[in-house]
């Protein structure tokens, strides 16, 4: 009768050579990475109070104060909600893109994402992807609250208002960037930003119409996009015109988001300034 020897367990063999084993762990897919870091950072925007208030209280605190201006004044009004959207949008993209990239560059959080398993492209999709969102609700708080106070009716051709919106966002994004590549330090972000996000505003005709102002300012107002996205979405939004209907404002849009593109990645830096 043959006796067994000890039990002696085989070494491993490899998934090819066994025909099965343990499979590696997939490798995590780049949309999955993106959508975890776009809700961290709507999660990280809803526990700073100070960025919910200026980017959603302020903007109806000044239609409030500019509504009760104009009160009785429809085509005063029809004016302001266009405007008051395209401060939205400039807003939430232009001024949180040249802010957050300042602060993030020169707190060495950049750097350190490189450094990491997430890949770069999906970390900025995730604050590109916070900005869209805070941009998409800005402006429909703004038409929402035109329609239910001041009696503003609803956008008249939704579709072109998403037209303008979406271009909008694209381009005042882009500058963003590329502004902060301007900017030297976290420090200094706000000052640089409201040189330039202040005065475009005041030029463009936010809160009233352009065509008013003095020949210099209409002049100057032409060749902001601020100005040819109120246009835009005042097409949009009171007159029922279309895109078709304001093709000088859309390729402004395009010319001024692709030069804030070609600035924004030739000037891009993951690392912080040298004092």
């Amino acid at each position: 009768m043959r006796t067994r020897g000890p039990f002696r367990p085989s070494a491993p063999q490899p998934a090819s050579a066994t025909g099965g084993g343990v499979a590696a762990a997939p490798r995590r897919s780049w949309a999955g990475a993106a959508w975890r870091q776009y809700r961290l950072e709507r999660r990280l925007f809803w526990r700073n109070p100070g960025s919910a208030f200026f980017n959603f209280a302020l903007p109806l605190l000044i239609l409030a104060l500019f509504g009760a201006v104009f009160a009785g004044r429809p085509a005063d009004l029809r004016i302001l909600i266009p405007g008051i959207a395209g401060m939205s949008i400039m807003s939430t993209t232009f001024q949180a893109f040249a802010h957050n990239v300042t602060q993030l560059r020169e707190r060495g959080i950049l750097k350190r994402v490189r450094g990491t398993p997430l890949p770069s492209s999906a970390y900025l999709a995730g604050l590109a992807g916070n900005a869209i969102a805070n941009t998409a609700l800005q402006v429909a708080i703004v038409v929402v609250a035109g329609r239910l106070v001041f009696g503003v009716g609803w956008p008249r051709d939704v579709g072109s208002t998403v037209v303008f919106v979406v271009l909008g966002g694209l381009c005042f994004a882009a500058l963003g960037v590329a502004l902060a590549h301007f900017i030297p330090n976290a420090d200094s972000a706000p000052a640089y930003i409201n040189a330039v996000f202040i005065p475009v505003v005041v030029i463009s005709g936010v809160f009233y119409d352009a065509d008013n102002a003095p020949q210099v300012l209409r002049d100057i107002a032409q060749a902001l996009p601020l100005k040819h996205l109120i246009d835009g979405l005042g097409g949009a939004m009171v007159s029922n015109q279309g895109v078709g209907s304001h093709l000088v404002a859309v390729a402004f849009l395009v010319l001024w988001g692709a030069v804030g593109a070609v600035l924004a990645v030739r000037g891009f830096s993951w690392d912080r300034r040298r004092q």
